[in-house]
């Protein structure tokens, strides 16, 4: 990343660290003390909106960045190019949710009664507000959830035809696609509702759309890996990751507050990863948030994206193959080496980061508590101490640390759920609350269709090619 990439970045995270949103400080304002989610945000918006419209008409002309030849051929790596507000990633820091780091909000966020974990209900109350929840906020959240989780009926048919082998992934967004059939943004839009209304109708969608995501994943995974079991009914009075848990089969109260943590912290990684960026994109032509999130999940299920903890998963199993399950560290050092000759260590670099992955680090926490003499983490722990300085010895690899899919599929195994093709299912549950929590905001704030300027290889070389003259004929005559 360019160190004026870097220097931007680090400036936001200071800033938000000590000056969060005008408007989201006061923790004694109405808004702080109703449980209505959307009651909050009707509050919130128009001040956002009012210091939005402000800072664009006072530096609409100002430059943030520079774009090099190499950024555009990079896939616009380090580019500065989008406006979303829900998490932002620090390559020394790692990921932040609204300001807020991992370990703030596994501190912070509420939990249920006897939990170790924070509650995915009250990181969506953060990103949507900007604001930590209290208890009774996230019960409401809750409650609302449970509420609308029931599933169309031509939705639960569709999923009990599909052909076993058709992919997890695809049944996943397939599903999303149809649930739009009763979208309440794609109604009111033909009804011809006021655009300062959007968010509103987006607020809804989501919602709707978050409650009943677990029972969907819950239906497929039966379906598949289950012989069709029923899933049961939503329990009122438990929370959205144990009735998940256990519409899944799962009842261990560990694996439970496992899949806590796990929903929450895949929930969001910044506006320019794939998942992200597809429903940022898609939603910006006014597509509702089902068509939305739906293209988000067919850019999660890429194997450069979604599926990375199950390459994890099948390289750790083909090391064990080879070298046993108890290695020694001189073992998986020359496994190491050997799969460098043809290919990378999954699980370890990442595109931004520059350091040890927060999500993998709470995960490692976890597992040393609560499963400390397992032997697929403790090959996890060998990785983690032998895969960097090679990694750092090669001198080409910015960041040779493990990110979070070194670590969550070992995680998921431990506990029983052991079909890794269900994996970024479960990422996409979690990833919809970053994607839909942003989705209202940019409706809100009025965000316009994305359409960025491309270039040819003719275009951009006649470009550069231009630009070196003009620069030449800038400089004196000797």
């Amino acid at each position: 990343m360019p160190l004026a990439s870097r220097s931007l970045i680090r400036l936001i995270n200071s800033t938000l660290r000590t000056n969060t949103l005008v408007g989201f400080q006061s923790k004694c304002s109405a808004s702080t003390q109703t449980t209505d989610l959307k009651e909050v945000l009707r509050e919130l918006i128009p001040k956002e909106q009012k210091r939005v419209a402000a800072f664009k008409a006072e530096h609409k002309d100002t430059p943030i960045g520079q774009v090099t030849v190499d950024m555009i051929y990079g896939g616009m790596r380090s580019i500065n190019g989008l406006v979303y507000d829900t998490s932002l990633l620090d390559p020394n820091e790692g990921i932040r949710f609204r300001g807020k780091t991992i370990d703030e909000c596994q501190a912070q966020l509420p939990r249920v009664k006897g939990g170790e974990e924070p509650l995915p209900e009250g990181l969506f109350w953060l990103l949507a507000t900007s604001q930590m929840p209290t208890q009774e906020q996230v019960d409401w959240v809750t409650r609302e959830w449970n509420n609308r989780a029931d599933i169309p009926q031509h939705v639960v048919t569709m999923l009990n035809n599909f052909p076993a082998q058709l992919h997890p992934m695809s049944q996943f967004s397939a599903a999303i696609t149809v649930l739009n059939l009763n979208s309440k943004f794609a109604k009111a839009y033909s009804d011809g509702v006021s655009k300062s209304k959007y968010w509103e109708y987006i607020y809804e969608d989501a919602m709707d759309l978050i409650a009943k995501l677990p029972t969907i994943a819950a239906i497929i995974y039966r379906n598949l890996y289950r012989d069709g079991t029923a899933v049961g009914a939503i329990d009122p009075k438990k929370d959205w990751s144990w009735n998940f848990a256990t519409m899944l089969g799962y009842d261990n109260k560990y694996f439970i507050d496992l899949l806590r943590l796990y929903l929450t912290i895949h929930s969001d990684h910044e506006g320019g990863n794939v998942s992200a960026h597809t429903s940022h994109l898609v939603g910006s032509t006014l597509a509702d948030p089902y068509l939305s999130v739906a293209a988000a999940m067919n850019g999660l299920a890429g194997p450069l994206h979604g599926l990375a903890t199950q390459e994890v998963l099948i390289w750790i199993t083909k090391l064990v193959e080879k070298i046993g399950a108890t290695p020694t560290d001189e073992q998986v050092k020359q496994y190491v080496l050997d799969t460098l000759k043809t290919n990378v260590v999954p699980g370890f670099g990442h595109a931004v980061l520059r350091k040890t992955d927060p999500r993998y680090t709470c995960q490692r926490d976890f597992a040393l508590k609560h499963l400390p003499n397992d032997n697929m983490f403790k090959i996890v722990s060998q990785l983690y101490t032998v895969v960097p300085p090679i990694l750092g010895g090669i001198g080409k690899v910015k960041n040779p640390w493990p990110n979070v899919d070194a670590h969550s599929g070992v995680l998921l195994q431990f506990y029983g759920l052991k079909e890794m093709n269900f994996y970024t299912v479960m990422f996409g549950v979690s990833r919809s609350l970053g994607v839909l929590a942003q989705m209202i905001w940019s409706r809100a704030l009025g965000f316009p269709i994305e359409r960025p300027k491309s270039l040819s290889t003719d275009g951009l070389m006649a470009l550069v090619a231009a630009q070196k003259k003009a620069a030449a004929g800038d400089k004196p005559k000797a």
